[in-house]
């Protein structure tokens, strides 16, 4: 049984990409998405920052930390057999690193929409700083927000590594590739699914244990599921209540709301309200 581990130890290792023991480990992946979170909202996190980033370094400094330990990420990710990049070079490494730098305006703005989204709905709140401080739906939007830049860089294996932190931490899985518009609203949000090929508009309001998810798959001739789209459509100032599935390529008209723990595999029209039927209830 031993040498049989040995052996089947040995082949797993041959076929997975060579270069996957570049990748730094979840410890330093932690560490730059704290720094990226201190340099994105340094209003709240420099004073309470648990990164290990001293409180007198400047926000410049934080910037530079930040990029040195992205380059050491995506240099690996760069590096994964299957892309036609086996060694990267340093200018391939930084001409990703600097588009992604580029975009930290845009997903500052975007974080900053999504906090405000939470805040107008959410009575409990009693500030700007608990919201990003405390909600699940700031640390797991700020992941994915920072995913899905460097998704459309067309950097792989990162992106995911990112997401798949999120959902660890908060219970709450989204795909990079998904497309959420500004002003995202997740209340308490354990138990929520957004897949790959979802599209989510402004101003989108959604509650636990929502699945936006594919209902079947389309097989290739080698018996392989492809890529194509199969998640929902979700128009602008739509809101879905807890536990409600919401699964293959429909769309969800705006101004929608869509009750809980409904089950939803056709188009629904804008401006409807869509609830389970009322039931009576008797004594016994």
């Amino acid at each position: 049984m031993a040498n049989r581990l040995v052996e089947e130890a040995v082949h797993n290792e041959s076929v997975c990409s060579k270069n996957l023991d570049m990748l730094p480990p979840y410890q330093t992946l932690d560490e730059l998405m704290q720094l990226l979170r201190t340099i994105l909202f340094p209003e709240v996190y420099r004073k309470h920052c648990t990164a290990k980033v001293s409180q007198q370094h400047t926000y410049e400094a934080e910037l530079e930390t930040g990029y040195a330990r992205l380059c050491q990420f995506v240099e690996a990710s760069l590096g994964i057999n299957g892309n036609g990049i086996d060694s990267p070079t340093r200018m391939q490494v930084e001409t990703v690193a600097d588009s992604f730098i580029d975009r930290l305006p845009h997903i500052h703005e975007l974080l900053c929409s999504d906090v405000e989204a939470i805040s107008a709905n959410d009575p409990a709140t009693t500030s700007r700083a608990e919201v990003i401080c405390c909600y699940p739906a700031i640390t797991v939007m700020l992941h994915y927000r920072i995913a899905h830049a460097l998704y459309e860089l067309q950097l792989p294996l990162l992106p995911r590594m990112i997401t798949e932190r999120a959902h660890s931490l908060t219970g709450i899985d989204i795909h990079p590739a998904a497309q959420i518009g500004h002003a995202f609203g997740i209340d308490h949000g354990t138990g929520i699914v957004i897949g790959e090929t979802s599209i989510i508009g402004n101003e989108v309001m959604i509650y636990q244990g929502v699945t936006l998810g594919a209902r079947n798959f389309v097989y290739d001739e080698n018996g392989k599921p492809v890529n194509e789209p199969r998640h929902p459509v979700i128009e602008n100032r739509v809101t879905i209540y807890s536990n409600t599935s919401i699964l293959g390529r429909v769309r969800i008209g705006h101004d929608s709301i869509i009750g809980g723990n409904l089950w939803i595999t056709n188009d629904v029209p804008p401006h409807s309200r869509v609830r389970q039927s009322s039931f009576e209830l008797r004594k016994v």
